[in-house]
């Protein structure tokens, strides 16, 4: 591999050997490394290949602020608490989370306390992501020498959830993270029921809900169903179209987006489920 830029004595930006570009970490990889010279592959701690079109410049400059030794112990940690491959190969995610770990380390150097909220709702709402969470925060806690305190598996668990968003910005999964629990209420209170949220069929639901904040967010909302089905689905259930569609409108108001025709329709399926035993 060739040095294409230096960023610090820890990031480089490299031509791959298949003609690629990469970014290079490891502690000393760039002291008095120059451009067109080759890679000392001995200190190569991580290969990062941007992926989704992001700028490798801005990426590599952004990963020359997190101490190497921090993505070596995230990544370990990742792979201890038993996330998958694909995870681990994510360059967003390691970013994202060997960052937040960087960070959350020097606030507990400095004695600050940060209290995360939706704690309840990450917890609900994302129970696989908030047990990987809490198994990544004490794989992190054995390699380092003070401890995170407990709470910040919340915000791992955030940053799990945003993977599938393909940004390292954790507003957007807070804004879904809240609009879901007011989905949620609106089923509730529509109905006068109470959810199981541990149930399959609300399990069911949070993750349509998830995809389609993911469809809106690309801009690739369902707008091409067979309409017959959209219209047997919209005819069937009167009661839950009508909860579908004031769910639709808020979605619209918070996230300032129009939500299509063939979005609602399954909306209304979902709705339909989640009630189906509560109503008589």
């Amino acid at each position: 591999m060739e040095i294409l830029r230096v960023f610090n004595n820890n990031v480089v930006l490299a031509k791959d050997d298949d003609g690629g570009e990469v970014i290079l970490t490891g502690r000393g990889l760039g002291f008095q490394a120059r451009p067109g010279r080759p890679v000392d592959a001995t200190k190569v701690v991580r290969k990062f290949v941007p992926a989704d079109g992001r700028d490798p410049d801005h990426l590599a400059q952004m990963l020359s602020d997190i101490p190497p030794e921090i993505i070596r112990i995230v990544v370990d940690s990742m792979r201890e608490a038993g996330l998958g491959e694909q995870d681990i190969a994510s360059t967003t995610l390691v970013m994202a989370l060997s960052d937040h770990v960087a960070n959350a380390i020097i606030r507990v150097n400095r004695g600050i306390t940060v209290v995360y909220p939706l704690l309840g709702e990450v917890r609900n709402l994302y129970p696989q992501e908030y047990a990987q969470g809490g198994k990544l925060l004490a794989a992190i806690n054995r390699r380092i020498d003070k401890p995170l305190p407990d709470g910040e598996e919340t915000a791992l668990a955030l940053h799990l959830v945003n993977a599938g968003f393909l940004t390292g910005d954790l507003s957007y999964t807070y804004t879904m993270t809240g609009v879901i629990q007011q989905m949620l209420d609106i089923i509730e209170n529509s109905y006068g029921i109470t959810l199981d949220q541990g149930s399959v069929s609300v399990g069911r639901f949070i993750t349509h809900l998830r995809y389609l904040f993911v469809r809106i967010h690309q801009h690739k909302q369902l707008n091409s169903e067979p309409e017959p089905i959209v219209n047997a689905i919209r005819e069937s259930y009167p009661d839950a179209l009508h909860c579908a569609t004031t769910i639709a409108q808020v979605l619209e108001l918070r996230l300032g987006a129009d939500i299509s025709d063939d979005e609602i329709a399954y909306l209304t399926l979902h709705v339909a489920r989640v009630t189906n035993q509560l109503v008589h």
